[in-house]
């Protein structure tokens, strides 16, 4: 089980930060959607959380219909990281002997040195950093600097509107995700230990967003953002975005009661009723740290004149002495590798009862089952796949670990279901797909029975007939 102190750090997580943190646990890839108006926010949103509280590099593509496979090829990659110098050793290699080494080779010390006589430049070897004499072979010389110098593949990669590249991108991203590699002209390049792949889709839910159908069904989980009101918390702290509701006065003070804290919303849609949710936190402004300190100088004088009118002996100090104020408490969480390393390790071994296989096992024929899901799906399947199955049993395992439990509940595999199959599921388009047509069904009334019917209500009606384990 996780310490207090991690699930700390996880439960003050946003919904995105969640999702990002649940893919790197199981090692998976998401597709997470938005408004299409806010695409380019939730990238830059996306980013701040892989940078702040991942620790991890990032790279955005912007896709397109004209999208082309070198240019999504070049996107993944980020300029090198370049190692700083060691403090160990500061001293350059001189090319060239002391004196003390040339006297003593001319005295009978041997070797090339000897036969000179004189000064000739010594070449370090690229590996080593041992003098090599200028005949001796350089091992190596070639191919350690010009690898390091490479660029790479970033550790987090948002693809903007992936669903408008072609089809040949998008498969391109599938085989990225397979095999952990991608192929250029002039190299190949291997995806990172820490390696996820995020598609961001503009669409109105979350069942909206999609990709190519084989892409669609490797992806890990998919969620909604509603920019409105989960908004983008790391990328307003960024930005110093203030709220315009607020009345400034000459100075650029704030004037209003209720802007005294600064409260950054962290409601988090995945763990809605399960624990992952907090209150939130405030921190003060500038303007109350001010008068806390100017009121803590005024005590600290006070105090200090009443014991030097007291006492004879101690000298009044010529200024008073401000206590240092403790340093402020990190706006947002930090999980580093070791920490998600833990969080895999607990999810892998998190116990999943008969009583809970089962009923994973009715939810999953329910959905195959339910009118409104297309079983042919135009040639793509209904949606319900071994993969997802596959999805729904190791993200169950992964929100245990995340809630402190050595042991799936239903709760929590009823939650995985909503993330799983979302975006997979092939709603019927018409009512003459639906199953009960070929019996006679009156069309009207399947138009009328599956109007406004999309995956999440599919979901939501399937979760609400199994009947959920005691």
């Amino acid at each position: 089980m996780a310490d207090e102190q991690l699930l700390d750090k996880v439960h003050s997580l946003s919904d995105l930060g969640l999702a990002v943190l649940l893919c790197l646990v199981a090692r998976e890839h998401c597709l997470i959607s938005t408004e299409p108006d806010s695409v380019d926010e939730l990238a830059e949103e996306l980013r701040l959380i892989a940078s702040k509280t991942f620790n991890l590099n990032s790279a955005i593509i912007s896709c397109h219909a004209h999208t082309t496979l070198d240019e999504f090829a070049t996107g993944l990659l980020v300029p090198p990281v370049r190692a700083p110098p060691s403090p160990s050793n500061t001293r350059s290699v001189s090319p060239y002997h002391p004196r003390r080494e040339q006297s003593h080779s001319s005295m009978g010390g041997g070797g090339p040195a000897s036969a000179s006589g004189s000064y000739f430049p010594i070449n370090p070897s690229p590996r080593t950093g041992v003098p090599v004499s200028p005949g001796t072979p350089s091992i190596g010389a070639s191919g350690s600097s010009s690898q390091t110098s490479q660029p790479r593949i970033a550790n987090v990669i948002l693809a903007k509107d992936l669903n408008r590249a072609p089809r040949a991108v998008q498969i391109q991203a599938l085989e990225l995700l397979r095999t952990r590699r991608i192929f250029t002209r002039t190299s190949v390049q291997t995806a990172p230990k820490q390696f996820l792949f995020i598609a961001l889709v503009g669409a109105p839910s979350s069942g909206q967003a999609r990709v190519t159908p084989h892409l669609n069904d490797f992806l890990y989980l998919s969620h909604w953002h509603d920019p409105d009101e989960d908004g983008f918390p790391y990328l307003d702290e960024e930005l110093g975005r203030q709220n315009p509701d607020d009345e400034l006065d000459d100075d650029g003070a704030s004037t209003t009661s209720s802007t005294s804290v600064v409260k950054v919303k962290r409601h988090s849609s995945l763990g809605t009723g399960l624990g992952l949710t907090t209150a939130e936190p405030s921190w003060p402004t500038r303007n109350n740290s001010n008068n806390n300190n100017n009121n803590a100088n005024s005590n600290t004088v006070n105090n200090s004149t009443s014991s030097s009118s007291t006492s004879t002996n101690m000298p009044t100090p010529s200024q008073p002495h401000h206590p240092t104020p403790p340093a402020p408490a990190p706006a947002f969480p930090s999980l580093t590798e070791a920490d998600i390393s833990h969080l895999s390790q607990l999810s892998q071994t998190a116990y999943t009862s008969i009583d809970v296989l089962r009923y994973q096992a009715n939810i999953i024929t329910f959905l195959r089952l339910h009118r409104a899901v297309d079983a042919a799906g135009n040639g793509s399947g209904s949606g319900v796949t071994p993969t997802a199955t596959r999805h729904l049993a190791s993200l169950s395992r992964a929100l245990a670990a995340l809630h402190g439990l050595a042991y799936v509940t239903p709760a929590l595999v009823a939650l995985a279901a909503r993330k799983v199959y979302p975006h997979r599921l092939r709603v019927v388009d018409s009512p003459a797909r639906e199953r009960s047509a070929q019996w006679g069904s009156e069309p009207v009334a399947l138009a009328a029975l599956l109007e406004g019917v999309g995956p999440e209500q599919v979901v939501e009606d399937v979760l609400g007939m199994v009947a959920v384990p005691g």
